[in-house]
């Protein structure tokens, strides 16, 4: 019991004297993976500028 007694002691807790800052490098990638049925590939094939 006396050792924890002793062990005891105040804990101080203060603001840092910078502002706290966080650098994230995230890269993000994303990948389109698209299917036309051959009436809609004949389609763009015979209009090239429809889109």
């Amino acid at each position: 019991m006396g050792l924890a007694a002793a062990s005891a002691g105040c804990i101080n807790v203060s603001a840092p004297d910078k502002p706290i800052q966080i650098n994230l490098n995230i890269s993000v990638t994303q990948e389109v993976v698209y299917r036309l049925d051959g009436e809609a590939k004949s389609l763009i094939k015979e209009n090239p500028g429809i889109f």
